[in-house]
This record gives C-alpha cells, structure tokens and sequence, in this order.
C-alpha cells in the first residue's frame, strides 16, 4: 500500500511514523514538504525573544529515516483527488491513499500596511528576524494584534504579550513601555473559561490592557496607527501582527474546500474522495488550528489504514489535545480540552505553575526523539 503525505507539520510527521511503527515495509510512504525542517510553533517565540537560536529549533527532515518512508523536499504544484495524484517540481506521486496536510497559509498582504508599517511573527522568517528588532527596540508603545480568526495556535497572541512584558522589563524599558492586545474573541482562550480567566488576571497584573473582540484590518504607517475592525485607532511604536490565514492555493484549486478550507468527517478526516484524507489547520473539522489536534487527526487516520490493512476497526477522531502555553515569571499553563460535534468544548486547566515548564520542555523533546530519532532541548 503506497500513501502519500502532502505536509510535514505535526500531522505529516505523526502520520508517517505511526504507520511505519505499525506497517513497517508493508507500507510505503511518501512525505512531500517545501521545506528543508521542523520548527515548533512555541520556539518560534524562543528566538524570537533571544531565548535560544534559530539553529538550536530547527529539525532537518534528512534525519526522518524510518522504514517503509521516503522524504521528499518539493513544492506541490496540483492535487488530483479524484485519482489521488499530486503534480509536485520533484515529479508526480500517486497512491493508494492520500492525506492533505498542507496547514495553513499567511497572507500578510491581505491587511494593508502590515509589511510597511509592522511585523508579523508566525512565519518562521519573520519571528527570527525580530529577534534583532527586539534587541534594539528601545521601549514605547507595542501592540499586539489578530487580524482575523481563523488563526493557528489562538493561545499565541497572549503569550506573545506576556513574553513582551517579561522582555521589556529584563531590558529595563518596561516602564516606559505600553503593551496592548486586540483580539477577535470575547477571552482570550474561549474553549477554556479557566484559563482565559487566568490569563485575564495575568494582563491586568502586568499592566497589558486588553482589547477583545475586534480584529486589525489596516495599519496606517505614516501615523502609526493600527485601525480596528470597529473603526477605532489605537497607536503603536511596535507592530507585531498575526496575519490573515487562508488554505494554501494549490488546495483551492483541487476542489477540495468549500468555504476556504477542507470539510471533513469529524470522526474518521475524510473528504468526499475516497482514500483522500485532510487532517490539520487546513480543513475545517472544528478543532483549533494547533500542532496538537493536527497530531491527533493524524493518528486517527494512521490507526484507520492500519485497521483496514488488518481487517479490524478504528475508534476514530476523538477531538482531545494538549496545549501548553507561557503566562510570564517563568510559568506555564496546560490546557486539556476536547470538542465534539454539536457540543460546546470543554477545557481544563492545570497551573500556571514553574513547574509545568519542564512538561512542556518534555513535550518537544519526545516528539524530537519519536520523530527524528534524537535527543534535544529547545535551550
């Protein structure tokens, strides 16, 4: 059985090695990404913020050796669904099985006088780039700003403006600093009540203020104002945007979406092909778009064609993820939530606590060792 793999994120990665542990050679696999390695959402922010380097975060794909799977660095150029066929510059692929997992796409440009006037900081070029912004930024008025939902990784922004916090205060310029957070949704995490709570609580002893629901449609770069989908203005010295999140064009083109991204079966991640699955921030399942539930899709659909190669059952999609996310000082807060169709989330949070920092080191460091077959630490 040949599957083939568009996307090496969290899905791609999870997908190729459950079949390879569970298939060995009796599967063959073919993993297609553009990029030359891996980087953590989360590490992004590390260098970012001077933690560690932009070396010491990126994993090479050329160490992805693992029975019955073969890496391919390419760009895909088409996807024929239909005859599960992919056009890609490294040549053409065809399986008995194909799984979409291209993520999704930043579009900067949508939000005018974004890339004029400020700074993004989910593509891994640009948060590595701010790294040496940061450093010389010398205090003033940050904000931090959503564009619009759909966004990757939603706890990221609040991070990002408590990471800010601790940062302008190491510098010794917090306070002649102004932090702000402007973001479409009415709490910051709104699968958690728990955690949103706490995190509120961490804005307003950090002196952030926070500005929900509304996103940024324009900044204005000669005043230096960012307008807000409200029409109210808000005036910043430092820019840093989450920009607008679209599926890749290639996936467009397939016919595989409908409203922008790729409707699936909630339970098993198909589409309406046969044997062609979309797992991850690019279709529309309901979950989040965070590396987590792109990680539990794949193993859904991992455990589906291993059943149907052994003629058992699958338990299929269960909705549950994992996230961990920064509230400043040195702690952590862990999320434990699970959607279901037709029922409201439900979320648990556990800390923020110094403790659960070495959960979260363990977190990257076991999908490294899983993954890629080697021990590492983000530090």
């Amino acid at each position: 059985m040949r599957v083939v793999v568009l996307g090496a994120g969290f899905a791609g990665l999870e997908l190729s090695t459950r079949l390879s542990e569970e298939l060995g050679d009796d599967v063959e696999v073919i993993l297609v990404d553009k990029s030359e390695g891996f980087v953590f959402g989360f590490s992004k922010l590390d260098v970012m913020f001077g933690r560690t380097t932009a070396e010491a975060v990126f994993h090479p794909y050329r160490d992805l050796v693992k029975p019955g799977v073969q890496f391919v660095q390419a760009a895909v150029q088409s996807i024929d669904p239909a005859n599960k066929r992919v056009e890609t510059d490294a040549g053409s692929f065809e399986g008995d099985v194909l799984v979409v997992a291209l993520g999704a796409d930043l579009d900067p440009g949508a939000t005018p006088g974004l890339l004029e006037g400020g700074h993004e900081f989910y593509t891994e070029a640009a948060a590595f780039a701010l790294r040496d912004v940061l450093a010389a930024f010398d205090g003033g008025r940050v904000v931090i700003g959503v564009t619009r939902p759909p966004f990757k990784c939603p706890p990221a922004p609040s991070e990002t403006a408590l990471m800010m916090h601790d940062f302008l205060v190491a510098k010794g310029v917090r306070d002649r600093s102004e932090i702000a957070l402007v973001m479409p949704f009415p709490v910051p995490i709104p699968p958690s009540p728990d955690a949103s709570k706490a995190l509120l609580a961490a804005f307003a002893d950090h002196g952030i203020t926070w500005m929900p629901e509304r996103g940024v449609r324009e900044l204005d770069p000669a005043r230096r104002v960012a307008v807000l989908t409200d029409d109210s203005e808000v005036a910043y010295d430092l820019f840093l945007g989450v920009p607008v999140h679209v599926a890749p064009a290639v996936v467009v083109e397939s016919g595989l979406t409908v409203d922008g991204w790729i409707p699936v079966d909630p339970s098993t991640l198909a589409t309406s092909y046969a044997d062609v699955y979309a797992v991850g921030d690019v279709t529309s399942v309901g979950t989040p778009k965070a590396g987590v539930f792109s990680e539990g899709q794949a193993k859904a659909v991992a455990d589906a064609i291993v059943a149907r190669h052994r003629g058992a059952d699958a338990a299929g999609y269960d909705g549950r993820g994992l996230c961990y996310f920064e509230f400043g000082d040195g702690k952590i807060g862990k999320v434990d939530v699970q959607f279901r169709p037709g029922q409201p989330p439900v979320g648990e949070l556990s800390g923020p606590s110094v403790d659960l920092a070495a959960d979260k080191a363990a977190f990257g460091a076991e999908r490294v060792r899983r993954w890629f077959g080697r021990e590492w630490s983000n530090v």
